[in-house]
């Protein structure tokens, strides 16, 4: 925890930016299994702000008048557009996908499902924060719902063009 505040290790907290951790190397898992330069600097990027929601969410609420003065940056509806821009940029390729999807029609889609999945866990996690009022940011939880909706976007991108 930012400050040196101590929490049980199972506090909605912990688990909220223990998710998203997981989140990152799941993305960092993807981006090295990514083929072409798109995927790969898409996932960097989205790794980069993952480092300001997980010091987000690891800031009490006390503590963030602090946070901001010390100069650490929160989650904002400006990163959220991004993601938005990249899923329109994939969208206005004419992906075609009917029905559900099935993961694991190459590596590097299947290790993005995999990060859609556990991106969905940490979402319910951070949820779980806001309905205890232990997060007042209500752009963290719509990052992470664009993001995970990305993600799957991306994973049917990676299978049409077949790039594994």
């Amino acid at each position: 925890m930012m400050y040196n505040r101590r929490v049980s290790k199972c506090h909605p907290r912990v688990e909220a930016y223990g998710a998203v951790d997981e989140l990152n190397a799941a993305l960092g898992m993807a981006r090295a299994k990514a083929a072409d330069e798109f995927t790969h600097e898409s996932l960097l990027a989205i790794q980069k702000d993952l480092g300001t929601l997980m010091g987000e969410l690891a800031t009490m609420p006390e503590d963030l008048e602090r946070y901001r003065k010390d100069g650490y940056g929160v989650v904002t509806l400006e990163m959220t557009l991004k993601l938005e821009k990249l899923a329109n940029e994939i969208e206005g390729q004419n992906i075609a996908f009917h029905g559900w999807a099935t993961p694991g029609t190459n590596e590097a889609s299947a290790a993005l499902d995999l990060a859609r999945t556990i991106g969905r866990r940490a979402e319910r996690r951070v949820c779980a924060m806001q309905e205890i009022r232990q997060l007042d940011n209500p752009a963290v939880l719509i990052y992470l719902n664009r993001l995970s909706d990305l993600l799957w976007l991306l994973a049917r991108w990676v299978e049409t063009k077949n790039l594994s």
